[in-house]
């Protein structure tokens, strides 16, 4: 069953990395806030569950960088004759840098909006038994010593329905 949590994960992945995705809402937020953003790399999507410290000393983490893991499952066997049908909660990390405490706020703030247009506009089936019913939950961390001299965390974490 910890298999369902690797294709959730490589769901969201393929929905941040498409052109609709997080190009798209950070395109527009940039219009509604008059920001201009760099395009994300491929390196800036990530999926993986791991410590920010971490992330720098291995392999010299690019920002702002999309975290992407699964949290755990929630068997509920909601429906009869299934295998697993209950949730997976879901957990992306956005974390930014800058090189001033003043402004750092802001800036993890619009790249989490981006992640928020993405996932408002996603809502419904995304195929192989996957639905994602909207609704999320962001927490955001203090700063801390990092990146480019200090580095932010938010955490958006929500819930997917899987039925197998």
């Amino acid at each position: 069953m910890a298999q369902l949590a690797v294709l959730a994960v490589k769901k969201i992945e393929a929905l941040l990395r498409a052109p609709t995705g997080l190009a798209q809402g950070l395109a527009a937020v940039s219009e509604a806030n008059g920001q201009t953003f760099a395009q994300l790399s491929d390196q800036q999507i990530v999926a993986q569950n791991v410590a920010a410290d971490l992330a720098e000393k291995a392999t010299g983490a690019l920002y702002p960088t999309y975290y992407i893991y699964c949290e755990k499952l929630n068997n509920t066997l909601r429906e009869k004759f299934r295998q697993f049908s209950g949730t997976a909660v879901m957990s992306v990390e956005v974390r930014v840098t800058h090189d001033r405490l003043e402004g750092i706020e802001q800036k993890a703030h619009l790249y989490v909006d981006a992640l928020i247009e993405t996932l408002d506009a996603s809502r419904g089936d995304w195929g192989d038994g996957q639905f994602y019913t909207g609704g999320y939950q962001i927490s955001f961390s203090p700063v801390k010593l990092g990146g480019k001299h200090f580095v932010q965390t938010a955490k958006a974490t929500f819930e997917v329905q899987i039925s197998k």
